[in-house]
């Protein structure tokens, strides 16, 4: 049987560590960062059992009577269950719409020859990832106004006038369609780098065995990349409860908040603009727990149906 040296070993490592100290190095503002703004703020979340008082602080605080009064407080509102109906359906319709645009685009764009002309389209294509969501919002209300662009459309040829930024019945579509349009080329990088990453041999190969770049792109492009597909639709999935509020909440009037109030934007109106922090931290623990079980029961089936998992 063969002994192994311990020590040895340990020596062995130690020594590796040291010579690529420069990449260890190169890790600790990463961990810093993760240490102060991701671990740490855990801490906090003992606020969401308690009767938080900025002036006692967390420790001084007491605790809350019962201990999950405001998970009781949260479940108990109509607007809350209308909110987390919101999410949920805003949510699973990006998920179904929006998740494989960036996988087309990507797909298309592998097929350009000219690096210009690539490079142009996909840099036009991210640039709108970098507005903000106030622009993004000022745009979809110059052109979707009553006097706006695409009223000014509809009416010139014989159609009747819509009100888009207050029905109801338009706001997810406007809602959905915009992350699209604002997060569709970024979202797309990492599949190109994927199709980039595939060797020239295999398309080498089909060609000369007469395939159409419509089977090129079947049987070599999506097969190759459907690892990364697999892993940021668990990604996706896993993040099914997190709608950001900065859109949602700018987008809101009188006229659509049955549909419109997501969590966060109640958590954001009721939690944090009137200082229940308490409130505020309870609904953030509820959605995080609700998005790991999600996470672990997608990841689960994905690594039994096909052998692909994050961890």
């Amino acid at each position: 049987m063969k002994v192994v040296n311990k020590s040895g070993l340990f020596k062995t490592n130690v020594k590796k560590t040291l010579k690529a100290w420069q990449l260890y190095v190169l890790l600790i503002p990463t961990l810093l960062w993760a240490v102060i703004f991701a671990y740490y703020p855990m801490y906090g979340v003992v606020i969401a059992f308690k009767d938080y008082k900025i002036r006692a602080g967390i420790l001084g605080s007491p605790w809350a009577d019962p201990i999950l009064k405001y998970f009781q407080q949260f479940f108990s509102t109509s607007i809350a269950l209308n909110a987390i109906k919101n999410t949920i359906v805003i949510s699973l319709e990006s998920l179904v719409i929006a998740f494989p645009i960036p996988i087309i685009f990507a797909l298309l764009l592998n097929q350009i020859q000219g690096n210009r002309i690539k490079k142009t389209i996909q840099t036009i294509s991210y640039a709108p990832y970098f507005m903000s969501n106030v622009v993004v919002v000022s745009i979809i209300s110059v052109f979707f106004a009553a006097n706006g662009v695409v009223n000014n459309l509809v009416t010139s040829a014989g159609g009747k006038e819509t009100l888009f930024t207050s029905l109801p019945e338009w706001f997810r579509t406007l809602f959905i369609g915009s992350n699209i349009w604002q997060t569709m080329g970024f979202n797309a990088v990492i599949f190109i780098a994927a199709l980039t990453a595939i060797s020239p041999d295999y398309y080498e190969a089909a060609t000369i065995d007469g395939a159409s770049r419509f089977q090129r792109i079947l049987y070599i492009d999506i097969p190759m990349i459907l690892p990364t597909i697999i892993l940021m639709l668990i990604l996706q999935i896993g993040n099914i409860m997190n709608v950001g509020y900065e859109k949602a909440y700018l987008m809101q009037n009188g006229s659509n908040t049955i549909v419109s109030e997501l969590i966060s934007t109640y958590v954001y109106k009721v939690g944090l603009q009137t200082a229940q922090y308490s409130f505020a931290t309870a609904v953030g623990l509820f959605n995080s727990v609700v998005n790991f079980i999600i996470l672990v029961t997608a990841n689960f089936i994905a690594k039994k149906v096909s052998d692909i998992s994050i961890f």
